[in-house]
């Protein structure tokens, strides 16, 4: 397929990028983990995301509730936060600040025995509210103690994780989680009335907006404080499994944004709520980390398609999850097994890791956004693209791309590629032989396979201005950066004396 894009001077266009806003973690306490924070500070390196969220801050393995008792001696509890501290301390030292989420609930406050994923985590209403309550304020107690007021409050703040799923809260009993926020919102408020307070953290599913709708509606009759509405986002249809393994069809960007954006119309139909913040809390492909389509460059260029537009419906939203240090079904035993990451163990780059770099990196006034494209002029009088070319299940087709820019003078074209051919530390693995455990040699080269090809071009100069030529693999990713060009040759130095443009 041939395209040709053409930017006008004064051309605009609506892009709101919150690429950077916040990205996802597994289980809290893996924090505690080298190759976690090896993840974390490479991914932080290119992407600079402001905010984190993951699961399990109250769970037995953060060791917060501690209890004791009977039957050798009478019922002692205490708080205990040292690898709370640890963990925050992890994360402001990458440059990320927390996105709080209550849950789950430790095993001595369970109302009963349902658990969820290997680790067991409790999600289940507390048996006595009041001690709920008081593990949510004196927690963030400690966090003003140890942070300061000022941080602290700033820390946006959800209840819970997708109590419409069975899994996740028992019978997703909606009346029951409804009950938690109310006194949960309370207790927060008590500490921080500042803090930002929200859920109700749904997933998508049959019912899943009706439950925007009572949860708002609740709030309202209940005089309840809220501060934003939270959901997720995932693009897989009905799963075919294969051992532990997932693979599924997945609905077209369009589907997500679509539903996202009815998300929104519910919350601005509340004349109390209108305008109130949306928070995408969790996106991806696939809801399962045994999926590999994470590991593609399919995974990438799907990526970039919604990162061209989420900021249309949600006032943030954050990948589930920058790294493959995750546990919800097991260890994982082989660098490729479909985990959530942008990044496999072994700090290999996948292919999605670019998607967001090269977004979070985008800077300038947006001047075009269709749906291969989204281009910004730069403060240099340059121009900076983010183009791809997702080809949906059964087709594989390239795209020869002209781009057409207002430039006067001498300038060059910066290209970063990633595509099937260039950037595919997945496709070596499996050429490898796909090994479960990596020798120094082939894990050097598979963190260099997941690189991108970098090259530079020298656009065609035309009576409008300069063009550049490109041709977009199927699934390619490109970050494009046409900067103006100032010579200043070294006297006497001849590059053509042996190369040849």
């Amino acid at each position: 397929m041939r395209r040709e894009i053409v930017v006008h001077t004064g051309d605009t266009a609506k892009f709101r990028n919150l690429t950077d806003y916040c990205v996802g973690t597994g289980r809290v306490d893996l924090a505690l983990q080298k190759e976690y924070q090896d993840q974390m500070a490479a991914v932080q390196k290119e992407c600079h995301f402001r905010h984190v969220r993951g699961h399990g801050l109250f769970s037995d393995q953060m060791g917060i509730w501690q209890e004791f008792g009977p039957p050798f001696f009478e019922r002692q509890q205490w708080f205990c936060f040292t690898y709370l501290d640890r963990v925050i301390d992890a994360w402001l030292e990458n440059g990320l600040e927390p996105f709080l989420e209550l849950g789950f609930m430790p095993e001595k406050l369970a109302s009963a025995e349902q658990t969820l994923f290997y680790w067991k985590a409790h999600t289940v209403p507390p048996k006595d509210p009041e001690e709920w309550c008081r593990l949510v304020r004196e927690t963030l107690k400690h966090l003003v103690h140890r942070y300061g007021r000022e941080k602290v409050e700033t820390w946006p703040c959800e209840v819970w994780n997708e109590p419409n799923l069975r899994g996740f809260w028992k019978d997703a009993d909606k009346p029951a989680y409804l009950e938690l926020y109310r006194i949960t919102v309370g207790a927060v408020k008590e500490i921080l009335p500042g803090m930002k307070v929200g859920g109700p953290a749904i997933c998508g599913g049959e019912g899943s907006q009706q439950w925007i709708s009572d949860f708002l509606a609740f709030c309202r009759d209940e005089k309840l404080p809220v501060d934003f509405v939270t959901r997720h986002a995932y693009l897989g249809q009905m799963p075919e499994h294969k051992s532990r393994y997932l693979y599924h069809k997945m609905n077209d960007p369009e589907v997500l944004i679509a539903e996202m954006q009815e998300s929104r119309d519910i919350i601005d139909s509340f004349p109390e709520y209108k305008g109130m913040p949306m928070y995408i809390t969790e996106f991806n492909t696939s809801y399962d980390p045994f999926c590999p389509i994470h590991d593609t460059n399919l995974n990438a260029a799907t990526c970039a398609a919604l990162l061209s537009r989420l900021g249309d419906v949600a006032d943030g939203y954050s990948y589930w999850t920058f790294g493959d240090v995750f546990e919800e079904k097991g260890i994982p035993n082989r660098p490729f097994h479909g985990g959530f990451g942008m990044m496999a163990n072994g700090l290999i780059p996948k292919p999605t890791l670019w998607a967001f770099a090269f977004f979070a990196n985008q800077t300038g006034e947006c001047v075009l956004r269709d749906e291969n494209a989204v281009i910004t002029r730069r403060a240099d009088g340059g121009y900076e693209a983010v183009l791809w070319n997702l080809c949906k299940e059964g087709t594989a087709e390239k795209l020869e791309l002209e781009l057409a820019l207002p430039m006067e003078g001498d300038c060059a074209a910066l290209v970063d590629l990633v595509d099937e051919e260039t950037c595919n530390p997945l496709a070596c693995w499996h050429r490898m032989g796909e090994p479960a455990d990596l020798t120094e040699e082939q894990l050097a080269f598979l963190k260099a396979a997941g690189q991108p090809a970098k090259k530079v071009l020298t656009p065609e100069k035309t009576g409008e201005g300069t063009k550049v030529a490109l041709t977009l693999a199927p699934n390619a990713l490109v970050r494009l950066r046409v900067v103006p060009v100032e010579r200043s040759s070294d006297p006497g130095y001849e590059y053509g004396w042996y190369c040849k443009e």
